[in-house]
């Protein structure tokens, strides 16, 4: 696109218009319209940029979700019943007997669809391990729940029993 702009006819529109006009046999009871007059070509000074204003502020990066941690924004009464394992899970994946890409990939799709469909309150189990620091899928979870694709769902995490370290409860957000 030219940073010109053209606001008059130059001669060849003219002459344009005039063989074009020759062609024309007007209507009974009237009379070809004159031609147009020449104007002089102005060129349009260069546009400005538009400088606009974000709608809303970007989203803060959630902060890291710790197995076990009180987050910011939920009160003590449904942290406390959350955490002690009152607040009854309405989903449960179980990820035993599988690789960790499946589960990862499993992960992602329920809690997905928990949000999705409104649920407040999973149950992931991961089984203890035969380790000492447990099993592969129970050490990648609080690492998957703090990828940026899942990030923005939880909200916490926390074992339901203390002599259960296999099972992780997760509150998710409420979707908006």
């Amino acid at each position: 696109m030219s940073a010109f702009r053209r606001s008059g006819l130059t001669e060849q529109d003219l002459s344009d218009w005039a063989s074009y006009a020759r062609q024309i046999t007007p209507l009974p009871g009237r009379v070809l319209p004159p031609p147009p007059a020449v104007l002089p070509i102005v060129a349009d000074p260069l546009p400005q940029p538009v400088r606009s204003l974000p709608l809303r502020p970007p989203p803060r990066p959630s902060p890291f979700v710790s197995i076990g941690d009180q987050p910011g924004g939920l009160d003590n009464a449904s942290w406390n019943r959350f955490r002690a394992g009152k607040l009854p899970p309405a989903r449960t994946l179980d990820l035993h007997g599988r690789t960790a890409q499946r589960a990862f990939q499993a992960l992602q799709a329920f809690l997905h669809t928990a949000q999705a469909d409104g649920v407040r309150c999973v149950e992931i189990i991961t089984g203890r391990g035969s380790g000492e620091a447990g099993g592969v899928l129970r050490r990648e979870l609080p690492l998957w729940l703090n990828l940026p694709g899942l990030r923005g769902l939880v909200l916490a995490a926390a074992h339901p029993h203390a002599a259960n370290p296999g099972a992780v409860r997760v509150l998710l957000r409420r979707p908006r």
